[in-house]
C-alpha cells in the first residue's frame, strides 16, 4: 500500500496525484481520519486556505492531521497549503495546523492576475533551477530559528522553507512538470531516493522505489 496521501477534501490534488505517479508512487487520497492510518507523508495541496481548513474540521481531520505530525508522519503544503501547516496567519482569525515555525500572508502578491512564475535556485534540489509557478501566493513573514530556508525570491522573500519533517513551498510544484521536489518530499518522508538534478520532468522520471 503507498505510504504518500494527498489531502483530497479541495484545490488541486490530482496534479499532486499524477506527480508522484511520474515517480513510480500510487498516492491515498485522504478524506476522512482513517485515510491516514498508513500514511508516511501528506500533501496539503494549493487551493483556498479557508476552505481547506473548515473542511478539515468537518471531516475530523484536523486533529488527526496534528497527531500523525506529532507521531513523525512528514507534510507538505503547497501554497494554501502552506498556510494551513504555517504557525500563524498574519491577516486572518483563522487557526492553522501549527506545524513549522513561520507566519505567512495570504495573496501576498496580489490578485490572480498577478500570478507569475520565477526560476529559483534551490540547493537542496541539485544544481539545475527550479522554475516555480505563483498562483495568489502567500509568502513567509517570520522564519522561526529552527526553520531551513530553501529558497527565495531575488528580493530576499522566503518562498520554501523545511523543520522537522515539515515541508512548505509557496508555489506550485505540481503544475511545472519537474518532480524534483516531490522526489525531495519522499526522501523527507523516508520513502525511496529523490530524482535529482535537471532530468526530472515527467520525460526524464524514473521510480524512486
Amino acid at each position: 500500500m503507498s505510504k504518500i496521501g494527498i489531502l483530497a477534501v479541495q484545490g488541486d490534488f490530482a496534479e499532486h496525484c499524477q506527480a508522484f505517479r511520474c515517480l513510480g508512487v500510487e498516492p491515498i487520497e485522504v478524506r476522512l481520519p482513517e485515510h491516514l492510518e498508513h500514511v508516511q507523508g501528506l500533501v496539503i495541496p494549493g487551493g483556498e486556505s479557508t476552505t481547506i481548513i473548515k473542511l478539515m474540521d468537518l471531516y475530523g481531520l484536523t486533529e488527526a492531521i496534528k497527531e500523525r505530525a506529532r507521531s513523525g508522519m512528514s507534510v507538505w503544503g503547497t501554497c494554501a497549503g502552506m498556510i494551513v501547516v504555517s504557525h500563524r496567519i498574519m491577516e486572518d482569525d483563522l487557526h492553522p495546523l501549527d506545524l513549522i515555525d513561520l507566519d505567512v500572508r495570504r495573496n501576498a502578491f496580489g490578485r490572480q492576475v498577478d500570478s507569475f512564475e520565477a526560476d529559483l535556485a534551490v540547493p537542496v534540489l541539485g544544481q539545475a533551477p527550479f522554475h516555480a509557478v505563483f498562483i495568489r501566493a502567500p509568502a513567509i513573514e517570520r522564519l522561526g530559528a529552527g526553520v531551513e530556508l530553501l529558497t527565495q525570491l531575488e528580493d530576499d522573500t522566503p518562498v520554501a522553507a523545511c523543520q522537522d519533517g515539515v515541508l512548505v513551498t509557496a508555489f506550485h510544484p505540481e503544475l511545472t512538470g519537474d518532480t524534483r521536489f516531490h522526489g525531495y518530499f519522499l526522501k523527507l518522508a523516508g520513502i525511496g531516493q529523490p530524482v535529482t538534478g535537471s532530468d526530472s520532468s515527467p520525460e526524464h522520471s524514473t521510480s524512486v522505489l
